[in-house]
């Protein structure tokens, strides 16, 4: 189960009613970019952090939710392998950064 709603996704790209619906395709990103972000931690994300107690309380930290937001928006917002014609670059405190303050390392 994702860590992220369908709703908080439409808050985050801005998704307005008088858009298309693209719920499939949103959830579709929200579980692909938690995906993606466990394999970097190295961990589920539900398992380590559990639901306390009462089910709607969620022990997940606010910022491994925000960097599954993040990954997704950007999936859903830039559908293709390749930008053309664009400069960009990362913004600071983004997936990565967020990811790695939850990573689990392992030296063996």
């Amino acid at each position: 189960m994702a860590i992220a709603t369908l709703e908080e996704l439409k808050a985050q790209v801005g998704w307005t009613d008088d858009l298309p619906n693209d719920d499939a395709l949103m959830d579709r990103k929200i579980e692909a970019a938690q995906d993606h972000i466990e394999r970097l931690l190295g961990f589920k994300i539900e398992e380590t952090y559990p639901p306390a107690g009462d089910p709607a309380v969620s022990t997940v930290p606010a910022a491994l939710k925000e960097a599954v937001l993040q990954l997704a928006a950007h999936w859903f917002e830039n559908r293709e392998a390749t930008l053309v014609g664009v400069t960009a670059q990362e913004l600071p405190f983004g997936v990565l950064e967020i990811v790695n303050e939850y990573r689990e390392w392992s030296f063996g």
